[in-house]
């Protein structure tokens, strides 16, 4: 948005803004470039009517309909809305990123069972036979976009050339060996002073979000993977993976708590979001997903061991430094695993041939040691 909008997304925000006398016009507060999301204005029907509304947007507002019908009011005088769309288990306006306690309903440390969870609730809602229909295609759309806003508001600060991608399967388990090395990747990565970002789901993209999570203490991260072993795989129980994984966040929590970003999708919602990221950008759309997920790793990207996913993710991040300005694709691709990206799914020879004489020569790598992948992203 531009430098001249007005988010709002409380009815204290909106009251703040209006009691600010820096935009008046004849005695009237002007809306133009408010952008008001999700906010119950039934009783604030004298301060909208004495408002000039041109130029504001209404997303997914309430007002009163009587003595007054403020909303055709708002529209007549210049103003946008969008209604509040029904029956959806999520808000299609919202203003921010999602949480670990909002997708899994966490209150007061209680959750209900994952199938009945807002995470699990919404992934139902999409593969339902009315997810087909204009109305949630709307929906569904509107959600994306706003979450692409919010993420953009969630990162203002970060410098994205220090934004760092971990890439890898869902299916590595909590007590295999990769997942212990790709938690060692994402906390060297934050104590760097990278900002973590994944996918968002289970096995590797896990790991790199547990492993930023954990940063802050010097010697959690061994009694972490202990106690997430005994739930090693979500594919066995998402609730006893899930509880274990709140149980290490219950455990260490606080300040200390380093920070990450995940960008999982519904489109692959039968698994479950990770409670380690801290700002979860949970889309809809798993093109636009995967495209911001790529786009946001300046800093470069690791790629642990994977399968197909991660195989696509690969080669569009090549695409982009492919066809890139000379000079301007050196943020490094690192595959980890040789054996893996050499042998098992040979994604590297036709990497290392791509890259010659082209914009990436140079920025690609297949390296065995995470602590060298580490190396050649913080170099």
């Amino acid at each position: 948005m531009s430098s001249r909008s007005v988010e709002i997304d409380s009815l204290a925000d909106f009251d703040t803004r209006l009691a600010d006398d820096g935009a008046r016009l004849a005695g009237r507060r002007r809306l133009t470039g408010w952008f008001v999301s999700s906010v119950d204005l039934r009783d604030r029907t004298d301060a909208l009517l004495a408002a000039d509304p041109r130029g504001a947007v209404f997303l997914g507002c309430l007002f009163a309909g009587s003595p007054v019908d403020v909303a055709e009011r708002l529209r007549s005088g210049g103003a946008l809305l969008f209604p509040e769309l029904p029956d959806l288990p999520f808000d299609p306006y919202r203003p921010r990123l999602y949480s670990p306690e909002e997708l899994y309903g966490v209150v007061d440390g209680q959750r209900p069972p994952y199938a009945l969870s807002p995470d699990s609730t919404t992934y139902a809602w999409s593969r339902a036979p009315h997810g087909r229909s204009l109305t949630a295609d709307l929906a569904a759309t509107l959600h994306d976009h706003s979450i692409g806003g919010a993420l953009d508001d969630a990162t203002e600060g970060l410098d994205p050339t220090r934004v760092v991608g971990v890439m890898g399967g869902h299916a590595v388990r909590r007590s295999d060996p990769a997942y212990a090395a790709t938690a060692r990747l994402g906390a060297g990565l934050t104590r760097a002073g990278r900002t973590v970002l994944t996918g968002g789901g289970p096995g590797a993209m896990e790991a790199a979000n547990l492993g930023a999570y954990l940063s802050g203490w010097d010697d959690a991260l061994p009694e972490a993977l202990a106690q997430l072993a005994g739930a090693p795989g979500w594919a066995d129980g998402v609730d006893a993976w899930a509880d274990a994984a709140l149980a290490v966040r219950a455990r260490w929590s606080g300040d200390q708590a380093g920070r990450s970003i995940s960008i999982p999708t519904w489109f692959y919602g039968h698994e479950p979001t990770n409670v380690f990221g801290t700002a979860i950008a949970k889309y809809f759309a798993n093109a636009l997903r995967e495209d911001t997920l790529l786009h946001r790793c300046r800093g470069g990207i690791v790629f642990a061991p994977g399968s197909a996913g991660t195989v696509q993710e690969i080669f569009q991040a090549a695409n982009d430094r492919f066809y890139a300005v000379p000079g301007s694709a050196k943020a490094p691709l690192v595959l980890l695993g040789s054996e893996h990206w050499q042998s098992t799914l040979p994604a590297w020879p036709l990497l290392e041939a791509l890259s010659r004489d082209s914009p990436m020569a140079g920025a690609v790598h297949v390296v065995d040691d995470p602590e060298e992948a580490l190396a050649l992203v913080t170099g």
